[in-house]
């Protein structure tokens, strides 16, 4: 039998499409939602759930414990927090005086989040082993492809994202006729679109590029693309993107793929193991 499975939801589309994978298969589920960070009309009163603050983790496995749950996805963007998102109940206090500086990383505080809900009888899995569709599949997807100076870039930019994932930086890099544009940092990946949008050159349009960071645990944070980038890598003058295969997600892949025919951009799933 399928274990109830807990949804820890922040934004983005990809939370909805768990929970409808959930209610397609008849799998029992239970939705944390974040506050600020999951869309207001992600839950309904049919669909069982409980809106919480960043501040309210410790609440939210206790919810879980009562809900009976068995298994656990972290899914969705998670903003920047809000001192008032931060305020903590007695627990999630308890939480932070533990693990003490490797909330300073990403990876270390997710980390430490995934041992904490383990710690209470819940095993945290990937949304890859409940929707293995999602993962983004190696080559070029689409109709158009990288010539030779998107393929140069596109290697350029994986020994730099690949740098910066080791020193939990952030996940992405622009790179455009062999120089990088801009790297991730606590922006996300949007806003480094955007900005680069501002320092392209003539000619040749730029490449993001988007790896999963080396030490990265495959049950959180994995790179996304989705259509959203694709337009937004239009606006700002970009001709494609380059991002982990097998090891990334992919958001509505035949929309996405339909959107990036129609504006001339291409997508390739890589293998940086090839690129060496």
């Amino acid at each position: 039998m399928t274990k109830k499975l807990g949804i820890i939801a922040g934004g983005g589309s990809i939370p909805r499409r768990l929970i409808e994978h959930c209610q397609a298969q008849g799998r029992d589920f239970f939705v944390l939602a974040i506050e600020g960070n999951a869309s207001k009309d992600l839950v309904s009163q049919d669909i069982p759930h409980m809106w919480m603050r960043l501040g309210q983790a410790g609440s939210g496995f206790k919810k879980f414990k009562e809900e009976g749950v068995e298994e656990v996805v972290m899914i969705g963007t998670i903003k920047r927090p809000t001192f008032h998102d931060l305020i903590p109940d007695f627990r999630t206090t308890a939480f932070f005086a533990k693990i003490g500086m490797k909330a300073l990383g990403d990876d270390g505080l997710l980390r430490a989040v995934i041992k904490e809900i383990e710690g209470e009888g819940m095993i945290v899995r990937g949304i890859q082993e409940v929707m293995p569709d999602i993962l983004v599949k190696e080559g070029v997807l689409g109709k158009h492809k990288p010539d030779k100076q998107a393929m140069a870039d596109i290697r350029r930019g994986i020994d730099v994202a690949l740098a910066l994932g080791e020193l939990d930086v952030g996940q992405s890099v622009i790179v455009q006729q062999g120089l990088v544009l801009g790297v991730e940092g606590i922006e996300g990946t949007d806003e480094l679109i955007r900005r680069c949008g501002e320092y392209r050159r003539k000619g040749a349009g730029g490449v993001l590029v988007k790896l999963r960071k080396p030490q990265q645990d495959m049950r959180i944070d994995l790179p996304t693309i989705g259509t959203r980038s694709v337009l937004r890598a239009k606006e700002s003058g970009l001709r494609g993107i380059a991002v982990h295969a097998g090891n990334g997600l992919i958001v509505d892949e035949a929309e996405m793929i339909k959107t990036a025919d129609k504006e001339g951009l291409f997508i390739i799933g890589v293998n940086p193991g090839e690129f060496k």
